[in-house]
């Protein structure tokens, strides 16, 4: 319930709102789909402050879930219009992030909106990236103010920070916009906060102008949001003219990108004219790029527009060491917006860490997917009336709007008229109708408006030009007399002092190999073989190589051989490994032999592929990567025992490689004689052992075998002890004499002996 006493004052006092539960246990695709698509046709607004980890590493988005939930809200939500989905940039500033990589913010569905503190500067935790659109105020630096907003358990707190604090404000700001218009289509208010945005309250934007003259930062979007003249516009606006979409694929596919250049894909565009998609007024630029890079933190790609607006799609993140890359990744810009799409695109892809010089990957595929409309977008609503005008002007041109009753009326000469009439002949610059005769006072102008709030023009003046997509004169760059566009590079002829280039732009000296036509203030060039010249392209002051100056003329000398160079018109041959030079060093080449390559003006060897080694020991014409022996490997040298490494099926042994035992074969007849010598040597080996064992056993049979005779023989002639039969001991009692007697005697034995015991 609107309650504006329960802890400050809110924006739209007569918005309802409610909290979804979803971050109190696992974040599923699912999940976020019931979160995105509950309730649809009730909720106008969702606000979002949450999304994939700010740590500059990730690179993630909705699931299809989600997706198909954002789909359904901008397509079905709100009877139609669309729900409005504001969600917050992201916190993850501290490292390096860019919420190009949150497929949340990045999504054309999302009013994306960033933060500003109260001081209008850029807090610690911001974001950069091209998809912002807005900017509301939220926490900054230590001791400056934090927001203030509800708490849990009825409480206040006066420390809410980073973009989560400002996406509900953005929120708050949209949800009073629908109040003063409730037919506004989520296109609508996105086209409305683009065109009300101010950027002037923040004061390290670091702004660019695009080619409408429109500012605009990667930190801050188009400006921070204006609630009142959202409200104004929100008033007068008619609904957007059907939006298309033109994709544009790059026939520049698995292109190599090296560290140490440039790669730049030139794509031309007309917009798909003489279609059903075709495009005139762009809103959403997406360049979707599949790409894989070794380091992936380390690339910067920037979108120029055939118009010249230049913008960032990823800026370096430098935690994000993924050897990775972008799958079919839909990097957002919304800096081109209402720019024509016609003529020549330039993606350009950049590696920007010098101390990973062996980055490497490959440009896969991609694609612009531009989103506009074919007519002019933005008609506002006729608000004309000759009582109680006033005039607001919003951000980049300015809306007349007058209110008045219906029934109102204008006396004139005693006679009553109807308010709604116009009694006041325009002036001739104006469009339709005016609330005055002046050029001031038209409600839209035939040709051009001077400036925001100037008059109608026929043309702009000297140093402006005029936008036929606006109706308005914009200035030109300060050095420029005449232009066509903001930019330096669109001046068509300079103040005095200045000269214009080849480039168009106008400055103060010409580059090397132009001279000044002070007739026509313009830098023509040079006639070869003039190096620099002056007044005239054929006074010479300086010459290319192998002419020498002679009275402003060029004059061509003896001419040097390409691996030789000059001194005083005499030819010196540079060091060996050379193929061009400017000096006799092994540090001055120009250009290297085959298999070289020059760094810091040296020539080294270049890496030999597998099976072969460096050798830079012979002539200058001799190979430089000589193949190793055929089992080896990797090697430094061609013996077959200078091999580091050996080929499959081959082993080391004694830092030589050869084949398996059991895999050998003599196709190389001093590696068969070595294996046969060793196989001979072995053999000898196991002969001699095998001789020794079988004397030694047949020693040792001979000995059981004696051994055996003997002591049969010894027994068969009772020679041995236990030859012997045992005897028997056997005691008797004579009763005659009460004695026990002892007879010793074999039991076989006739005759015994008998012992007395006492």
């Amino acid at each position: 319930m609107a309650n504006n006493s329960v802890c400050g004052i809110g924006i739209a006092y007569n918005s309802k709102i409610g909290g979804v539960r979803m971050l109190d246990g696992f974040v599923t695709d699912s999940v976020e789909a019931a979160s995105l698509g509950l309730n649809p046709q009730h909720i106008d607004i969702y606000s979002a402050s949450w999304g994939p980890d700010d740590n500059g590493q990730v690179v993630d988005g909705p699931g299809p879930l989600a997706t198909e939930a954002f789909l359904n809200g901008i397509e079905k939500g709100r009877n139609g219009l669309g729900n409005i989905f504001v969600w917050a940039s992201g916190n993850g500033g501290n490292a390096h992030d860019s919420c190009n990589c949150d497929g949340y913010t990045n999504s054309i569905y999302t009013l994306s909106v960033s933060s500003t503190s109260k001081n209008g500067l850029k807090p610690w935790y911001l974001e950069e990236c091209s998809s912002t659109i807005a900017t509301t105020y939220s926490s900054g630096a230590f001791g400056e103010p934090q927001i203030v907003t509800v708490d849990l358990r009825g409480t206040c707190t006066t420390s809410h920070t980073g973009t989560s604090a400002s996406a509900p404000l953005a929120a708050g700001i949209v949800a009073l916009a629908l109040e003063a218009n409730n037919e506004l289509t989520w296109r609508d208010v996105q086209y409305i906060t683009v065109l009300t945005a101010r950027p002037e309250p923040m004061v390290d934007g670091e702004w660019t102008q695009n080619a409408l003259g429109r500012e605009v930062s990667l930190r801050y979007g188009y400006g921070l949001m204006d609630a009142a003249a959202m409200v104004k516009m929100a008033k007068i606006w008619t609904t957007l003219p059907e939006k298309h979409i033109c994709e544009i694929a790059s026939k520049d596919v698995q292109s190599v990108l090296s560290s140490n250049t440039i790669h730049k894909s030139i794509l031309h565009v007309d917009g798909c004219q003489d279609t059903s998609s075709s495009i005139k007024f762009l809103e959403h630029v997406q360049a979707q790029i599949s790409l894989h890079y070794s380091r992936r933190g380390d690339l910067r790609i920037n979108l120029t527009s055939p118009n010249g607006t230049q913008s960032t799609l990823l800026p370096p993140r430098p935690n994000d060491w993924q050897a990775a890359g972008f799958n079919k990744w839909p990097f957002l810009s919304v800096h081109f917006w209402g720019e024509s799409p016609q003529g020549e695109w330039v993606l350009e892809i950049e590696n920007v860490q010098d101390h990973h010089h062996n980055n490497e990957g490959v440009l896969i595929e991609w694609k612009l997917i531009l989103h506009g409309t074919a007519e002019y977008p933005v008609k506002l609503k006729d608000t004309k009336s000759t009582h109680n005008r006033n005039r607001d002007h919003i951000f980049n041109g300015s809306i007349e709007t007058a209110s008045m009753s219906s029934d109102s009326t204008v006396s004139q000469s005693n006679s009553s008229t109807p308010a709604n009439k116009s009694l006041i002949v325009c002036h001739e610059q104006c469009a339709n109708d005016c609330y005055g005769p002046s050029a001031s006072e038209c409600y839209a102008c035939k040709h051009f408006r001077n400036g925001q709030n100037g008059p109608c023009v026929a043309f702009c003046s000297e140093t402006s030009y005029g936008n036929p997509e606006t109706g308005e004169c914009y200035s030109c760059d300060s050095s420029c007399k005449t232009c066509s566009g903001p930019l330096p590079k669109h001046c068509q002829s300079c103040k005095d002092g200045h000269y214009l280039t080849e480039n168009n732009v106008c400055s103060k000296i010409c580059n090397d190999g132009f001279f000044i036509d002070q007739k026509e203030k313009r830098c023509k060039s040079c006639q070869s073989p003039c190096t620099t010249c002056e007044s005239s392209a054929k006074n010479c002051t300086s010459c290319l190589q192998g002419y020498n100056l002679s009275n402003g003329l060029c004059i061509q000398t003896h001419k040097c051989d390409l691996n030789e160079y000059r001194i005083d018109d005499v030819c010196y041959p540079c060091f060996h490994l050379c193929a061009t030079c400017n000096g006799p060093s092994s540090s001055q080449c120009n250009s290297c032999l085959a298999n070289f390559v020059i760094k810091n003006g040296s020539c080294t060897p270049a890496p030999c592929s597998v099976g072969f080694y460096q050798d830079i020991t012979g002539g200058r014409n001799s190979p430089i990567c000589k193949r190793c022996h055929k089992y080896c490997m990797r090697c430094y040298g061609p013996s077959t025992l200078q091999c580091i490494s050996c080929r499959p099926t081959y082993k080391m042994i004694n830092k030589q490689c050869i084949k398996d035992s059991r895999l050998i074969s003599c196709d190389e007849p001093d590696m068969c004689l070595n294996h046969t010598t060793k196989s001979r040597s072995f053999q000898k080996e196991n002969e001699k052992t095998f001789i020794i064992l079988s004397v030694l056993f047949s020693i040792f049979t001979l000995v059981l075998i004696a051994a055996v005779a003997i002591i049969y023989y010894a027994q068969s002639n009772n020679k041995l002890c236990w030859a012997y039969r045992y005897q028997k001991v056997v005691v008797l009692f004579d009763e005659n004499t009460n004695r026990f007697l002892l007879t010793n005697g074999d039991s076989g034995d006739e005759d015994e002996e008998k012992f007395e015991i006492k």
